[in-house]
């Protein structure tokens, strides 16, 4: 339970499955991130794009976090995102080329929302 890998949303907040009994769950909405297609390919482009999915091991749980950060924070400083990546380990990078990403892909969102 310290990975990030297996988040998913219960009702929009970003909960690890793996430690979440079903029974917590239930009556509730849960989101994964097939159910985030096309959020999560244009968020894992930047990724890509930075050089920060060397091996994939990290990105489902990155994706979930960063997509609910974007729903839940209107324009997220550099603290609050690693905040919101503290429970996620990546096992092949210094979070650096994810930090960018991050910042690119909200700088993009903006444009798009302008």
């Amino acid at each position: 339970a310290n990975c990030g890998l297996c988040t998913v949303w219960v009702d929009g907040t970003p909960v690890l499955s793996c430690s979440t009994p079903a029974m917590r769950v239930e009556g509730k909405k849960v989101t994964t991130l097939e159910g985030l297609q096309k959020e999560a390919e244009e968020f894992a482009a930047f990724l890509g794009g930075e050089g920060a999915e060397q091996c994939g091991f990290c990105a489902p749980g990155f994706v979930m976090n960063v997509l609910a950060m974007v729903r839940e924070l209107e324009d997220p400083t550099e603290d609050e995102i690693k905040e919101y990546l503290a429970g996620n380990l990546c096992r092949c990078t210094g979070y650096a080329g994810q930090l960018r990403a991050i910042q690119k892909y909200l700088a993009w969102k903006k444009e798009q929302e302008a």
